[in-house]
């Protein structure tokens, strides 16, 4: 269960900006649902931002452990973040300091926390924890941090190293014991420690074993994620045994598909968008090699795209037929996949 600590620190960043414009999205969004129009009023009230698209790991279904993009690779420069950041902290409750990549291999990515720390923003991040050194952990609890998800993804090495291809279970837990330690040693409440579990064949054996390691080394939450598989219709030896915890189900003619009616609307679409390390403007984290870009923030301002032409015709073509658009096919927004 979510820490109410933490919930609470979340609440504290509130402010009549952010709640009136979260107010105005989550209207917009319904009125839209009954309209079929795209009409919108507000900014995002959450978003992700790209710290890198490089990593260490070559994990079996992730653009950047397959070295798959097409779109360019490279670092989130302090320039560009801050000027986002500036057009959009009044309103912004929520930035998330992950799309693809690990972002501890971008040498800024803990000055750029601390900027928006510093406007009132909660703060999450999402890491493989291989490179919490001293020195880094201890600069991670003083950048005020409001929430570090470590893929804690197997319980034993050979578990762990099946999907996190190239990685060390030693040094995740060697990493969240640093992480653990400056917490307690420099009397911060932040950030709040979580487990996150990718579940997956190899490793659903190990749940139990998960929620035992956390207790053990005082991680906060642990959380259950599913697995999302390109090539799912014929199979693959990720897809888990326990129905409850696959995004995908089997048809009567013996392929996969996924637990989801796609109905023609998107919350995302309304509340979020992610951006990627250049400044271009996607939908959602499911676009993770950028093919809808709907803007470029090195060109036009944010209001501009996310008011834009681009924006509410893609929005307009999710309400009208969803199943059409590619990114969404295998999407899990409006639907609940646990059993």
């Amino acid at each position: 269960m979510p820490n109410v600590r933490d919930i609470l620190n979340g609440i504290s960043k509130a402010s009549p900006q952010r709640v009136l414009n979260a107010a105005r999205i989550w209207s917009s969004y319904h009125q839209s649902k009954l309209t079929g129009k795209p009409d919108i009023s507000g900014l995002p009230i959450s978003i992700s931002i790209e710290p890198t698209t490089s990593c260490n790991l070559r994990c079996p279904e992730c653009p950047s452990g397959l070295r798959s993009f097409t779109r360019p690779t490279g670092m989130l420069q302090q320039e560009l973040f801050k000027n986002v950041i500036d057009q959009l902290a009044s309103k912004l409750s929520y930035l998330i300091f992950y799309f693809q990549g690990e972002p501890y291999l971008n040498p800024q990515f803990l000055d750029m926390v601390k900027y928006a720390g510093s406007k009132g923003i909660y703060t999450s991040t999402s890491t493989n924890a291989h490179y919490f050194t001293d020195q880094t952990a201890k600069a991670t609890i003083e950048s005020r941090l409001d929430r570090l998800v470590i893929s804690v993804d197997g319980t034993s090495q050979d578990t762990y190293q099946s999907y996190r291809v190239g990685g060390s279970l030693d040094k995740v837990i060697a990493g969240t014991k640093k992480i653990l330690e400056w917490k307690r040693e420099l009397h911060s409440k932040t950030p709040h420690t979580v487990f996150q579990f990718l579940v997956v064949k190899p490793n659903e054996h190990e749940i139990p074993e998960v929620y035992k390691l956390a207790r053990e080394l005082g991680v906060d939450e642990v959380v259950l994620k599913t697995a999302q598989i390109y090539d799912f219709e014929n199979g693959s030896d990720l897809i888990p045994l326990q129905d409850k915890y696959s995004r995908y189900k089997k048809n009567e003619a013996g392929k996969y598909a996924i637990k989801n009616n796609l109905d023609n609307h998107c919350w995302k679409m309304w509340h979020s968008c992610v951006i990627t390390w250049d400044g271009k403007v996607v939908p959602c984290c499911f676009d993770k090699d950028a093919h809808f870009v709907l803007g470029d923030l090195t060109k036009n301002t944010f209001e501009e795209i996310w008011f834009g032409e681009s924006y509410n015709n893609f929005r307009a073509s999710l309400l009208k037929s969803r199943k059409e658009i590619e990114i969404c096919k295998n999407c899990t927004e409006g639907t609940k996949v646990w059993a």
